[in-house]
């Protein structure tokens, strides 16, 4: 299962940045800026920025699953602990019930 899961997380991160990599590289073809000068500096300017902000947007969604994945990782490994205990406490001698069942002087 630990398998499949990093499978297919690590197919999402290569999906989000190859979508990311396509907004980026059509946030680069600007073809107003061969227009007029003056505004071929402030539309690459805007450009950029809203390149810069894609990239973070991207770089934020990328933290945010991974952390949602360590957090399931967590709750994995406490739930699978608690299992763990409770087949212990299950197959362990219960010296009382014994006693009381009569099956122990």
């Amino acid at each position: 299962m630990n398998k499949t899961l990093d499978r297919n997380s690590l197919r999402c991160l290569l999906f989000s940045t190859l979508i990311s990599l396509q907004l980026l590289s059509g946030l680069a073809d600007d073809p107003s800026s061969s227009k007029d000068g003056a505004k071929g500096k402030s539309g690459a300017a805007s450009g950029s920025s809203v390149g810069l902000r894609v990239v973070i947007i991207g770089l934020g969604l990328v933290a945010i699953v991974g952390f949602s994945v360590l957090l399931f990782k967590i709750w994995q490994k406490k739930k699978r602990e608690e299992q763990h205990a409770r087949l212990l406490r299950l197959f362990e001698e219960d010296d009382e019930l014994e006693l009381e069942l009569g099956l122990r002087d």
